[in-house]
């Protein structure tokens, strides 16, 4: 526990839909957030940016700042802020160009963040996984060589087609904060959402897995997807995933496993497969969980409406629960 008797809960985490993960526990005060951030994204504003101006992606960033911020509603209206389409900017959002700004005047990019987390009021800590700047890339089973997150994220090959190893280029070392964080964190999630593109390139990242291993008092609860993505995860069951995960993290390491058990509705089901060809994430066999070193949480972790996505409170209610019981 931290020095006020709060619970030191590292998240560790990409992309936008782990925003409802972050925003689950923000407003309880029983919680120290620390939100570790990947640094690979090279899709959109952000790609053109950091190739532009040779700085970190901003946008995960943005995702975390906009998830803990108290005033969260309003900064994210802000920094999801697009121009008109005729304007000469219209493809970057508000916040890409003002962290842009930032980073030529400081050219530190732990001063701005701070900065920045403080005028948006932000309730614990952003924390980019590394300083450094590298790739993402991966190797297909056919060999087949995948450049830069945004290819593997919305890929030009076949979907088909397994990912059989992940790895950044250059190798980089681990923001010592997220270390850190780490270190004294008494909870650490593995978020949900692109298991390649978003949770594993945290992984990849010199000094993280080895953090996470060392830390003995730490419960790791890994949340897994609600839905598949093709060319990542195609035809995953809930058993890919976390052994995907233990690929990349080492096994023994995860404690709780978190899977919804709700149902989805037919006719949701039936339009993701038929506009983004994915499917429901279940768990499909438990006998292949006997023997775990985890242990298997199945529970009621949707909000369903015309999308699927993950409830925040039920999420904060399944995080409330394995603390109690730990």
């Amino acid at each position: 526990m931290g020095k006020n008797g709060k619970i030191n809960v590292a998240v560790i985490w990409g992309w936008k839909w782990s925003y409802w993960l972050l925003s689950s526990i923000r407003d309880d005060d029983d919680y120290n957030i620390s939100a570790i951030i990947s640094m690979s994204d090279s899709w959109g504003s952000t790609g053109i940016l950091r190739e532009e101006f040779n700085m970190l992606p901003p946008g995960d960033v943005r995702r975390a700042i906009m998830a803990l911020s108290r005033e969260h509603e309003v900064v994210k209206q802000l920094f999801d802020y697009r121009y008109e389409k005729n304007c000469s900017v219209w493809w970057h959002n508000l916040w890409n160009l003002i962290i842009t700004a930032m980073s030529q005047i400081t050219w530190n990019f732990d001063k701005w963040l701070k900065q920045v987390a403080k005028l948006f009021k932000v309730r614990g800590r952003v924390i980019p996984v590394t300083l450094e700047l590298s790739h993402l890339n991966a190797k297909l089973e056919d060999g087949t060589m995948i450049y830069w997150e945004d290819n593997i994220d919305v890929p030009k090959h076949d979907t088909d087609l397994k990912i059989v190893k992940a790895f950044l280029e250059p190798q980089v070392n681990a923001n010592k904060k997220a270390i850190v964080a780490i270190n004294k964190a008494d909870v650490i999630i593995l978020s949900f959402w692109d298991l390649y593109t978003s949770v594993i390139p945290n992984l990849l990242v010199k000094g993280i897995k080895e953090a996470i291993s060392k830390n003995k008092k730490a419960k790791v609860i890994y949340f897994c997807n609600l839905m598949t993505k093709p060319g990542e995860t195609t035809d995953f069951e809930a058993i890919d995933f976390i052994d995907t995960i233990e690929l990349y993290l080492w096994k023994n390491i995860i404690d709780y496993f978190v899977v919804n058990n709700w149902y989805i509705s037919e006719k949701l089901a039936e339009k993701y497969k038929s506009l983004e060809k994915k499917k429901p994430v279940k768990v499909k066999n438990q006998e292949a969980f006997k023997g775990k070193s985890y242990k298997l949480i199945e529970a009621d972790l949707l909000h369903e409406n015309t999308f699927v996505r993950h409830s925040y409170d039920k999420i904060a209610k399944v995080i409330k629960d394995i603390i109690k019981k730990s």
